[in-house]
């Protein structure tokens, strides 16, 4: 067998690898090409709804998984079905995914490779196609912070290297020393438009020098160079954890997907690169190096056919899923069996920030992998100091000061989760969500729904006005993520409170946003237990009691509610603290309605749009003939929270309630 042959524009380099490992590599690749063939052909026949071709791709797949160990995470995209075939994945599972059926791995709730697969360790893509970058972040920080050695494999296209997400990423993994190996596929376009006005450097491996990052270019079409080169970096990283970048020249030879064709491509390109074919080439070298004999070869063939028809056999008679409502919504969480902790006597009196310090400290006791994250948050302790002395207590490992990156950080947080730990995220303050808010809405909020993978992190989220800070530091923004399922939202307004929901929103494996008024840190006290207790997520508290009417609140309005009644003793009023916002407790405010038949809801946020309208009309859906007066609402000015206190103190709902509230007493 000779050391090199050169076939075409294909170079190959035997190296090491004997006959077994070469005919291995040819039916890997052979595979995923066959099953293509055969979709396209479904495609035009209407059997399937989509298609997104690796057709010419198939050795950076193949390469990159037979170098990978099986035990070791994958996140490929939509063009890597080698890594699925490589992978062993049953062709009917397969085959039921893309047609929508139950025994695939969405229940028919997402279509192509948009699914992952924790038997398979393989994570699938998101439309989105740059938070997968993140999510691999956080499945190495996994290997690092229990010393697995492990690698994880990310995909990505020349196009998603443009996505803020593809910066964050590599500038975190170089950070941290995350044993990742990002594998960009550039095959010339992005869609339709050419690396020429994607980016302005000779390669995107020069990149990798601006993070401080190893990195290499590999011919993505050589299966051989593919294989033994990631297999010889991937061995590298387990023993020396760190980030690579590596840049895999190749073509896609059919369009975007089926319908956008490929007449942007000069033919001659398209000419050049059909030369080199990877299946084709590799075939023919390994005949010439008498490897493979023509007999052989329709073998492998014939038993792929016969697996792939046999598969889709299994697939097409399998019965079209049946739609139920109940199995839709109870899919949208995973199951919390919430445990009550009863707290002993011995309380001390408290501030809020105080009570969320020491609920998060005993909860860090509690889960000895839970891993804090956030801007500032290890040796500063946080701009509330917070997380004062934490570093000190649980170690840099678990409490991590992160690069101004919220998506990044974000999706490492769901890249832990996939890996099995617990994370705590603090945004410094909420408005900064936004530039997180795409993994937060698709990726926390929708995976369990999608493939039964829980996100198992709490958003921590320091909100609200009244501090003179201004439209960017002083948003309540909670009901950008009430509207959305498959995320909780937390909003307590005492310390006892606050420290008890902390601790249930970190027991609870599903993603929470914990929200946090920065202007009740340090202005309410109470007596709070010293010692770690939990409080259920969907009871609303009834502060006071009374006849007249309903008081619905939530954060600091639950305080101008109070100080209201406080300056108006002759209104008697049930006032409702309602803790959560997702779940909420209908309950508790359907019976306060129709006990007193008057309701007013009060929040700090701007009112359309605002989580107020939703309970309106919960009540008048299912308390209408209880009501004497029509459900008020009252809710801050429609504009940006302004910065001086004259303007925020008439933004502010506070000074519009009293009013609001004799004026429905008097209805």
């Amino acid at each position: 067998m000779s050391e090199t042959t050169s076939l075409f524009n294909i170079d190959y380099h035997i190296k090491d690898l004997d006959s077994s490992e070469l005919v291995q590599l040819y039916k890997n690749m052979l595979k995923p090409r066959m099953i293509e063939e055969k979709m396209l052909i479904l495609l035009r026949q209407g059997k399937i709804s989509k298609w997104f071709s690796g057709i010419g791709q198939e050795a950076i797949s193949v390469g990159i998984t037979m170098a990978m160990r099986k035990n070791e995470y994958m996140l490929p995209m939509h063009r890597n079905l080698g890594v699925f075939t490589t992978r062993e994945i049953p062709l009917y599972r397969l085959f039921a995914q893309w047609q929508g059926k139950a025994s695939g791995f969405t229940k028919g709730r997402d279509r192509s490779f948009h699914f992952g697969t924790q038997e398979y360790k393989i994570v699938g893509m998101i439309s989105h196609l740059g938070p997968q970058l993140g999510v691999a972040d956080g499945i190495a920080l996994a290997s690092n912070l229990k010393n697995k050695n492990e690698v994880t494999a990310v995909f990505t296209g020349e196009g998603g290297t443009s996505e803020g997400d593809f910066h964050e990423a590599l500038n975190v993994a170089s950070v941290w020393n995350l044993p990742v190996m990002f594998c960009v596929e550039n095959n010339g376009y992005g869609l339709s438009t050419p690396t020429s006005e994607q980016y302005n450097c000779k390669d995107i491996a020069d990149r990798a020098l601006g993070y401080g990052m190893e990195s290499h270019i590999i011919d993505g079409n050589n299966v051989i160079e593919v294989y033994t080169k990631v297999r010889d970096i991937a061995e590298s990283i387990r023993k020396t954890p760190r980030p690579v970048l590596i840049e895999f020249k190749t073509f896609r030879m059919r369009g975007h997907e089926e319908a956008s064709g490929t007449k942007y491509v000069p033919q001659g390109l398209m000419d050049t690169w059909a030369k080199k074919d990877p299946v084709v080439n590799f075939q023919s070298f390994l005949k010439e190096e008498g490897v493979l004999t023509e007999e052989e070869e329709v073998l492998i063939k014939e038993d792929i056919l016969k697996e792939i028809n046999e598969n889709l056999d299994v697939a097409y008679n399998e019965e079209a899923i049946v739609s139920s409502e109940t199995n839709e919504l109870n899919d949208v969480y995973q199951i919390f069996k919430y445990e009550e902790v009863k707290s002993n006597n011995k309380t001390e009196e408290v501030r809020l920030i105080d009570a969320i310090s020491d609920g998060l400290k005993q909860s860090m006791h509690k889960h000895n992998d839970l891993v804090i994250m956030g801007q500032d948050v290890a040796e500063y302790g946080g701009v509330f100091k917070i997380t004062d002395g934490f570093v000190k207590a649980f170690g840099k490992d678990r409490v991590r000061n992160t690069p101004i990156c919220e998506s990044a950080i974000v999706e490492a947080a769901m890249g832990l989760s996939i890996a099995g730990i617990k994370s705590v995220v603090e945004m410094q303050f909420a408005d900064f969500v936004t530039s997180g808010f795409n993994p937060v809405v698709n990726y926390l909020a929708k995976s369990h729904y999608r493939w039964n993978q829980n996100a198992d992190v709490v958003l921590r989220m320091p909100c609200g006005g009244g501090v003179a800070a201004g439209p960017f530091h002083s948003q309540t923004n909670e009901a950008w993520f009430t509207k959305t399922p498959g995320l909780k939202v937390v909003y307590p307004a005492f310390p006892y409170d606050a420290k008890g929901l902390l601790a249930t929103a970190i027991n609870d494996p599903n993603p929470v946003l914990f929200f946090e008024h920065k202007g009740l840190y340090r202005s309410i006290r109470q007596n709070v237990p010293v010692d770690y207790y939990t409080l259920p997520f969907g009871k609303a508290s009834v502060l006071r009691e009374g006849k007249d009417v309903t008081i619905i609140a939530y954060g600091a309005a639950v305080h101008w509610a109070l100080e209201t009644l406080e300056n108006n003793e002759n209104i008697q009023a049930d006032v409702i603290d309602l803790r959560t916002l997702q779940p909420l407790d209908t309950e508790a405010i359907y019976a306060s309605v129709r006990k007193t038949g008057k309701a007013i809801i009060l929040h700090e946020d701007s009112l359309f749009g605002g989580i107020a309208s939703d309970i309106s009309a919960l009540i008048m859906e299912h308390c209408f003939e209880y009501l004497d007066a029509p459900v008020k609402r009252v809710a801050s000015m429609e504009t940006p929270i302004p910065f001086i206190n004259q303007l925020e103190e008439q933004y502010l709902a506070k000074g519009k309630f009293e009013a609001a509230l004799k004026d429905l007493l008097a209805y």
